[in-house]
């Protein structure tokens, strides 16, 4: 792929479930299509909790009522604390739980050495508690709050087609 018009110092990263695709759903086609468009203007990436052969296959209720995650990750916060642990709501079925300073964030430290001079970040959990929350108020990248992909779709188009 030729860098011919593509803005080399920006990157968008992207959590998947929820910005990308529906919950754990294969991304569709027309949102796969939008994504290599968008790869003709910026640097495109993924960051997500999942591994990478999760993310491939993706990409190429009782206990939301009763707020069952939220309580159980608040009580493990305070079980843990000092511990050098890291709770949050992960994806739409689980919570995860990490080493202080392995949330997302993980990657900023990586893809700075490449000099972007702009990061997005498009999440769907980024409120206290949620696994999107620490990059998307992270200093270094400009946090975007959506709720489905075609809001994701709709914001990028704003923003590096208009």
């Amino acid at each position: 792929m030729s860098d011919a018009g593509v803005d080399t110092s920006t990157l968008c990263l992207f959590d998947v479930d929820g910005t990308l695709t529906a919950a754990r759903q294969r991304v569709t086609p027309d949102m796969a299509e939008f994504l290599q468009k968008l790869r003709t203007r910026v640097r495109v990436g993924v960051v997500g909790g999942s591994d990478l052969s999760k993310i491939k296959e993706q990409l190429g209720d009782d206990g939301e009522t009763n707020k069952i995650r939220e309580t159980f990750v608040s009580v493990l916060k305070e079980e843990f604390k000092g511990k050098g642990l890291s709770f949050s709501i992960g994806g739409q079925i689980s919570f995860d739980v990490f080493p202080d300073g392995w949330d997302k964030r993980y990657c900023l430290g990586i893809v700075e050495e490449d000099d972007y001079s702009t990061i997005h970040f498009f999440g769907d959990k980024t409120k206290p508690g949620g696994n999107d929350y620490e990059i998307y108020c992270d200093p270094r990248t400009v946090g975007h709050e959506v709720s489905s992909p075609a809001e994701t779709r709709r914001l990028c188009e704003q923003l590096f087609f208009s």
